[in-house]
């Protein structure tokens, strides 16, 4: 009894150390902290948003150490990121006396968040249960296409992360329009969709996310589910303008033709693409005799040599949507041979007891 009492004191006086690079940061952490509460008591700059380990907005490159987690990492990450080494910062606590974490080279050239006043300017019905949701700012805000916004407003006590469905604008934009699926139960969308949050005033936090272009001129894949849409088009419509030439497949996934939206968009994207451009929709839950003469099933299904003619070794992958659909999607174009470092996605999560995180 009293050796293990010794050996618990020794263990808890042994000083833990975290190095962050490249930056060669070293900081000391305090006995149960997880890594981002140890970055941020140092007032430490760090990419983060939500802090419960649902918006990988801190995922992290664990060089040297091991970790426990508060939350499991998979709910968030994929499985090749994890046997990568991949962690949140935010639901990680060291266990070694040193960890050395990295974050990924994108990460550290965003646009640092700041907090900014907001309100509800116009609406428009896209599907059923998706809403185009228009927001006027005070001041304009820059972002890279792909990221999204925390957003709040005055009487629910925490705030729901939306994909911006816009390309960003030389000087910042001040509005932005988002696509917003009704939760069943959600006390925001629910009161968002019957007109009960109209111009009322919104706190939004932004930009966060590293869900962006990569640099290069490889081909691209892009599958979207739902309202994953939005960041895919935010991507798609920023490479247009800066004349960026990509050999480009999109793929976009719904239950049923009364699903689908915005195709005149996604037709005159294609018309005005540079290089090759071929949509493919896909229907999952669309009646048999209903007159429907394209593709049936899942989204990733279609990610198939037999479909798809791209040098996959050479190609990137960028999913937006339910996390099975992206979960399903990513490890196809790992075995298909992408990169896993040619692979970005974002996972629009509902939130526990209504509202959501990603939608």
């Amino acid at each position: 009894m009293f050796d293990r009492l010794k050996a618990a004191l020794r263990r808890e006086r042994v000083q833990q150390t975290l190095r962050i690079e490249p930056e060669g940061v070293e900081l000391e952490m305090q006995p149960g902290q997880s890594l981002l509460e140890a970055i941020l008591a140092r007032r430490i700059p760090y990419p983060h948003n939500c802090t419960v380990g649902t918006c990988g907005s801190c995922k992290t490159l664990l060089k040297t150490g091991r970790v426990k987690a508060r939350a499991d990492f998979a709910y968030t990450l994929s499985k090749p990121e994890l046997e990568a080494g991949f962690i949140l910062a935010c639901q990680a606590v060291a266990i070694d006396e040193t960890t050395v974490i990295e974050l990924p080279e994108p990460s550290r050239h965003l646009p640092t968040p700041r907090e900014i006043n907001a309100r509800i300017t116009g609406k428009e019905l896209l599907t059923h249960d998706i809403l185009n949701v228009t927001v006027t700012l005070d001041s304009p805000l820059d972002f890279v296409a792909g990221q999204y916004a925390s957003v709040r407003a005055l009487e629910f006590d925490r705030a729901r992360h939306y994909s911006f469905a816009d390309a960003p604008k030389r000087g910042g934009r001040s509005e932005f329009n988002f696509f917003i699926r009704r939760v069943n139960g959600g006390a925001f969308t629910e009161a968002l969709f019957e007109g009960k949050l109209d111009n009322q005033r919104l706190s939004l936090s932004a930009p966060h996310g590293d869900f962006h272009l990569l640099r290069g001129h490889a081909p691209m894949i892009c599958v979207a589910g739902g309202s994953g849409l939005a960041p895919i088009l935010s991507l798609l419509d920023d490479a247009r303008m800066r004349r960026i030439r990509r050999r480009t497949v999109l793929i976009f996934g719904a239950r049923t033709v009364a699903d689908l939206y915005l195709i005149d968009r996604i037709d005159e994207l294609k018309r005005t693409w540079p290089e090759s451009f071929d949509f493919i929709p896909i229907l999952s839950e669309e009646s048999a005799d209903s007159g429907w003469t394209g593709r049936r099933g899942m989204a990733t299904d279609l990610i198939d040599p037999t479909t798809i003619d791209l040098p996959w070794n050479q190609s990137e992958g960028y999913l937006c949507g339910p996390p099975r659909m992206v979960d399903a999607g990513v490890e196809r174009l790992i075995q298909l041979g992408v990169p896993v470092a040619s692979i970005r996605y974002d996972k629009f999560i509902d939130a526990y007891g209504g509202g959501s995180l990603k939608l």
